[in-house]
């Protein structure tokens, strides 16, 4: 499986049938200006909340690609209003598709979309694909519910907010990592935005010193997980 990182929580993981993309915010991100948003790729758009720096180039990327879109309710009911027609609406739940299962799971956050309109739950997702088992928290706090996914998964991958501010910082994620029981971990939602630059070389010795992984790839690089 391959993950490449566009920025703030965007990222696409390719499995061997599908590419999914996360949270699509590009454009509007400073640090993403090489970033050609309209040559990305997707089958699938997974959407944790509906703040503008997740969900930015959404329409956008939903209607060029015609990717499935796997939102809350009322971000499907927002993205029926911009014409996006290709949706799955889930709430906290599991659903099989073709390229493998996806959990999604709760988050400590808020969510709105870009006309104030309510955006329904926050959440994370859990996906299980091609032999593999990734988590990726969305916005959020350090919460206890997240020790439940260790009884529920073997988590290779945990992809996880650092920044601070709004949702947990490197110190909280080291923490959340210990509850999911997951020793690789990779670090989103940083740095776009004055009050969630982190220092990077000490985020790093901090999981090294639990003996755990932050992996922090640079905007537009791909890694093989």
């Amino acid at each position: 499986m391959k993950y490449t990182y566009y920025g703030q929580s965007c990222f696409l993981l390719e499995t061997s049938s599908a590419k999914l993309l996360f949270d699509p915010f590009i454009s509007g991100n400073p640090l993403a200006k090489h970033v050609k948003v309209e040559e990305i790729a997707a089958d699938y758009i997974l959407v944790s909340h509906g703040h503008g720096d997740h969900v930015a180039d959404l329409v956008d990327i939903a209607k060029r690609t015609n990717a499935k879109v796997i939102c809350m309710p009322e971000i499907a009911g927002w993205l029926q209003k911009q014409g996006v027609t290709n949706i799955h609406d889930m709430n906290i739940g599991k659903f099989k598709f073709d390229f493998g299962t996806v959990r999604m799971v709760a988050a400590t956050h808020s969510s709105s979309l870009p006309d104030g309109s309510y955006g329904g739950n926050p959440a994370g997702f859990v996906l299980d694909a091609d032999g593999m088992q990734i988590y990726f928290a969305g916005d959020t706090g350090l919460t206890l519910e997240m020790k439940l996914l260790a009884g529920l998964y073997q988590l290779e991958y945990a992809i996880l907010p650092i920044g601070g501010n709004y949702t947990m910082d490197p110190d909280d994620a080291v923490i959340a990592a210990a509850y999911v029981n997951c020793d690789k971990v990779i670090g989103v939602h940083y740095d776009s935005f004055p009050v969630i630059t982190i220092d990077k070389n000490f985020a790093v010795e901090s999981f090294k010193r639990a003996q755990k992984t932050l992996l922090l790839p640079a905007i537009g690089e791909t890694i093989v997980l």
